[in-house]
């Protein structure tokens, strides 16, 4: 058996390498929340040289995929929030320790189940000179809980009865619920303030006919340590440093995001000093970049799941015993070692170790061909069937799905591969055109609310991330009481039950979750990567 599999192994490495050459030489995963891909023109050119020392200078990044939106309620995936995360800021922030610190709130404090007092800084202006104020704060909040803004971001707040202002610098934040986790969902960039004027302009523009967040995204205004300067989709986006930010500012000049798709391109900019930071590096470029001269890779462990989603609305996967078959055909172990040479370890379910809500016990579906040729014609399809699975351009996805490919035609199932550019990819399976699909979610609250809420209460299917169009009226029930228990414990277990659920229905295969990898090239100190995989660049620094 051992040897069957190497030698299958070997054979689907080779069409790897045929198919997809230098494009799909490897791969980074970029999860969602949902996450992306774009194309390079080109035009940065020298501009990526390594000069000055110290403080100043212009950041390069070398990047897998272009934003979506830029405004903080219009997208809900990882290169979004990248960007975003350098202009706006939110009232509190979250380490990796899970450990809520003061942002643009001071302190806080409950006032009793359902209500939270926030003091705020005072003399923080945004990039327009507009005064941040309690009045910014509940218009940002406002805003991302209005259906006419129909935000993906919307699930985060939801709760959220009333924002009120007590005075210029005091607010209070009312829920319809006891909410344990409100504090770590005001963390997450979904929450970011936004300037008073800027949102005035884009409600003006959607009542003549514009959609929600047209006049944000184009020109997004915070109160962060960079401000926009430029966009050309597809290719670059430029921040410069805010010289009047309130607090410690950011260290270099400008930060420049090149779109470049191509992992070897990428690797080829680090090494000749056209860029600083590249991301993701594939894991067998690791050791090449390690021993460049050039350059480093930064590690990370990270708190998101990689996985292969099924349209559970969609025949055959409306059937359990189908996803839980295919579920048993794919080999998790053969994955991370042959696609993610090993970085990262296998998923039991949606949740990664360290998250809040992680059940240690959970007994996930295990690697097992003859109980899924069992299931399958138990299900009626001992002949098998046809149909898709769905992957952006994101190499790692490619290898992936080409591994279950030749998995699933051991019991004659015939998979073809679609590829497509990331945002097409987000609109069409938020639609859910798809049969089964290749996403990640990361993590970026460290609570189980996030981890699962989104991606499987029925209340959330298509765009907010619930794209398996999953539906369990038990597993809303105890979701929504997850939301409501202030009691750790009492939580803890609620949530060892959804997962309990999540692993029997198998709305999706749980792959893995994964470890960050970025080259650094020498010279560059200062950088880190949270858990949920978003650039930390303010005390990013460059030398010779």
């Amino acid at each position: 058996m051992k040897n069957k599999r190497s030698s299958l192994l070997l054979l689907i490495l080779m069409l790897v390498v045929s198919m997809f050459l230098a494009a799909c030489a490897g791969g980074g995963d970029d999860s969602a929340s949902d996450s992306g891909s774009g194309t390079d023109d080109g035009s940065q050119g020298e501009e990526g040289t390594t000069e000055g020392g110290g403080e100043g200078g212009d950041l390069i990044l070398a990047v897998l995929s272009d934003a979506s939106s830029l405004d903080p309620a219009g997208s809900n995936d990882v290169p979004s929030s990248n960007i975003q995360a350098n202009i706006f800021e939110t009232l509190v922030n979250r380490n990796d320790d899970n450990e809520i610190e003061p942002g643009l709130a001071t302190e806080w404090n409950a006032i009793d189940d359902t209500t939270w007092e926030f003091k705020l800084q005072e003399g923080v202006k945004f990039h327009d000179g507009e005064e941040f104020n309690a009045e910014a704060v509940k218009k940002s909040l406002d805003r991302v809980r209005d259906p006419e803004v129909a935000s993906p971001r919307y699930f985060l707040f939801e709760m959220i009865e009333s924002v009120d202002v007590v005075d210029d610098y005091t607010v209070q934040i009312k829920t319809a619920y006891p909410f344990a986790p409100l504090l770590a969902h005001l963390s997450h960039n979904g929450g970011s303030i936004i300037s008073p004027k800027s949102i005035d302009e884009d409600y003006a523009a959607m009542e003549n006919g514009e959609e929600p967040g047209s006049v944000i995204s184009e020109n997004p205004v915070g109160t962060g340590f960079f401000k926009f300067e430029s966009w050309n989709p597809g290719s670059e986006i430029k921040l410069v440093k805010n010289e009047d930010y309130w607090n410690e500012p950011a260290k270099v000049d400008s930060v420049t995001f090149k779109v470049v798709p191509e992992a070897a391109t990428r690797v080829a900019e680090l090494e000749t000093g056209n860029a600083h930071i590249i991301d993701p590096v594939q894991p067998n470029e690791v050791q090449q970049i390690n021993d460049s001269g050039s350059g480093t890779v930064h590690q990370k462990p990270s708190s998101s799941l990689s996985y292969i989603g099924f349209n559970t609305e969609k025949e055959p996967f409306n059937d359990v015993r189908v996803r839980q078959a295919i579920s048993m055909l794919v080999n998790k172990e053969d994955i991370i070692s042959g696609v993610y040479e090993g970085f990262g370890i296998p998923a039991k379910g949606p949740l990664a170790p360290g998250i809040f809500g992680y059940n240690e016990d959970a007994k996930p579906l295990e690697y097992n061909v003859e109980e899924a040729k069992k299931l399958l014609e138990e299900a009626g399809y001992a002949d098998g069937f046809s149909t898709t699975i769905w992957t952006n351009d994101n190499p790692q996805r490619v290898d992936a799905a080409v591994l279950l490919q030749q998995e699933l035609k051991e019991v004659n199932i015939d998979v073809q591969i679609e590829q497509m550019e990331f945002g097409t990819y987000l609109d069409q399976t938020a639609a859910g055109e798809h049969d089964m699909f290749i996403l990640g979610w990361s993590n970026p609250t460290g609570d189980a609310d996030y981890g699962m809420y989104a991606l499987f209460h029925s209340s959330q299917k298509g765009d907010p991330g619930n794209r398996s169009f999953y539906e369990n009226p038990e597993v809303d029930k105890l979701l929504d009481e997850g939301r409501q228990e202030t009691d750790p414990e009492a939580r803890q277990e609620i949530y060892n039950k959804v997962q309990e659920h999540l692993i029997e229905d198998a709305p999706m295969v749980y792959i893995h979750h994964q470890e960050y990898l970025t080259g650094l090239a020498n010279g560059v100190e200062g950088f880190d990567i949270d858990t949920s995989g978003i650039y930390q660049l303010k005390n990013v620094t460059l030398s010779e």
